[in-house]
């Protein structure tokens, strides 16, 4: 019980100070180029390995492809996911067996 009582009360020493209201003053709401903003991210090199797109598909599909995953996971494939499945799918398709109508 003691080190609960030993955090609270170094909690309320931090929050009641005032240097609380210093630091917030200084950094977060300061108009100095840079403070309180997160850094841009670095745009030199995008990642060339893959494209990030959007595709529509029926809600049913999903559905399916949704419990495949779900079953995979189920099995002890921890990664699997969607875009996993599709892509293992792409690999295994025998484009002689499609049919015309597709």
């Amino acid at each position: 019980m003691s080190d609960r009582n030993d955090l609270r009360q170094a909690t309320a020493k931090v929050l009641n100070s005032s240097d609380v209201e210093g630091v917030l003053s200084q950094t977060y709401y300061s108009t100095s180029a840079g403070a309180g903003r997160n850094p841009e991210p670095s745009h030199s090199e995008k990642p060339t390995h893959y494209k990030v797109i959007c595709i529509s598909m029926y809600t049913e599909d999903l559905k399916r492809l949704d419990t495949m995953v779900d079953s995979l996971k189920a099995r002890g494939l921890t990664k699997a996911n969607r875009s996993a499945l599709i892509r293992y799918a792409l690999g295994a398709v025998n484009l002689e067996t499609v049919p015309k109508g597709l």
